[in-house]
């Protein structure tokens, strides 16, 4: 049978792939943005000197230039912020700068004192003397400083919708799958089990050996809770006020008579009777495919453990066997419907456990831990019972 394994890997990669694109995408956004900033604060440079050179023009007096063309310059800065000072940091022009009317003297220190930490042009007016313009960056480069995060940050919150959106749909239609397949499988083994029970009423008033008729009886009570807890998946199952500690011995006597001899259960029950609200039926169907899971990864040997924890509010129950472990990078996908790293199988039992545990007990199951060669540990918790 084809294994379900590679396309989960594959949707990984994918996966990956994406996001390292989307990264890629915004570094190279960053860095585009980073060197049009880089562009544009030349300029305004260039523009405060030639705005400087035409000041120290100005300050010339001299009667030979075009003094239109000096003030046409002067007057043509409209979006950068800039004060000319004297050597005692005075002001004695500015432009594109609002000042207060109260507290004015205090605002211009503070103006200054701004401007001058982030870009000064020095002004020789040849006799001695100097004067300083202080600028601030324009609106405009300012704006284009944060229009990449706020770039980023549009991108991020578009992929983060997408993907739970994605994610939504993907559980709806899973959900859709699993009940669906439920009902339709419940419903075709229901005509075949009643057909069996009606042979079983007609065989026993044959002279036919009881104990073959016996197992014959069991197998088909077997059947009878398998629709049973089909049914029940395609629905939502009605709760019950179970002891944990009964149903899992329960659970594992039925398992006991059917596995090998060289797997060995161990339980560590609590003292007392822990109470969760649970289908009892569901239940034992966990800890089946659970204990069959472990089976197959000790290849038919090894000792399962099951360890029962009152946790406060929480009641835990640890599943750890002796198996070939599962790698970290797998401890999420091992839950997915057709994940399997056998060369048979559906790869459906643990993503059943998962949905019975989550979906329907509102409880939750996950690796605790696994060391390769060592083993792995399930833990489910569920809510204790509140009366």
């Amino acid at each position: 049978m084809y294994n379900m394994k590679n396309i989960y890997d594959s949707r990984q990669r994918l996966k990956y792939i994406f996001i390292i694109t989307a990264v890629l995408i915004a570094i190279a956004s960053v860095v585009v943005s980073d060197l049009l900033i880089k562009d544009l604060a030349q300029e305004e440079r260039q523009k405060m000197e030639v705005w400087a050179d035409a000041t120290r023009l100005t300050a010339s007096m001299n009667s030979e230039l075009d003094m239109s063309l000096v003030l046409k310059i002067i007057q043509g800065n409209t979006t950068i912020p800039v004060v000319l000072c004297n050597d005692n940091d005075e002001i004695l022009a500015d432009k594109n700068i609002t000042f207060p009317e109260k507290d004015l003297d205090e605002f211009k220190q503070a103006i200054v004192q701004e401007l001058k930490n982030k870009n000064v042009i020095v002004i020789d007016l040849g006799d001695g003397t100097s004067q300083y313009v202080y600028y601030d960056d324009s609106i405009i480069l300012k704006r284009l400083l944060i229009y990449p995060y706020v770039q980023l940050s549009v991108v991020f919150v578009f992929i983060l919708i997408a993907f739970l959106a994605l994610a939504s749909t993907k559980k709806a239609e899973q959900n859709k799958v699993w009940v669906g397949l439920s009902k339709e499988t419940a419903h075709q083994l229901g005509t075949p089990i009643s057909s069996l029970i009606a042979w079983m009423v007609y065989l026993k008033t044959k002279d036919i050996d009881p104990l073959l008729l016996d197992d014959m009886d069991k197998d088909v009570k077997r059947l009878e809770m398998i629709a049973e807890r089909f049914s029940k998946i395609g629905s939502n199952p009605d709760l019950d006020q179970v002891d944990i500690n009964q149903s899992l011995v329960s659970a594992l006597n039925y398992m006991g008579t059917r596995i090998s001899g060289k797997v060995k259960i161990h339980t560590c029950l609590t003292s007392s009777p822990l109470y969760v609200s649970m289908s009892d039926s569901l239940f034992a169907w966990v800890i089946e495919n659970l204990t069959k899971n472990a089976i197959d990864a000790m290849e038919g040997q090894g000792d399962i453990i099951y360890t029962v924890i009152d946790h406060g509010k929480s009641v835990y129950l640890d599943i750890a066997d002796t198996g070939k472990g599962i790698p970290k990078s797998k401890f999420k996908t091992v839950f997915n419907p057709g994940y399997t790293t056998k060369s048979r199988g559906w790869g459906l039992g643990l993503s059943l456990v998962k949905r019975i545990i989550e979906s329907y007990h509102n409880g939750k199951i996950f690796v605790k831990s696994s060391d390769p060669g060592k083993g792995t540990t399930f833990r489910i918790e569920f809510k204790k019972y509140k009366s």
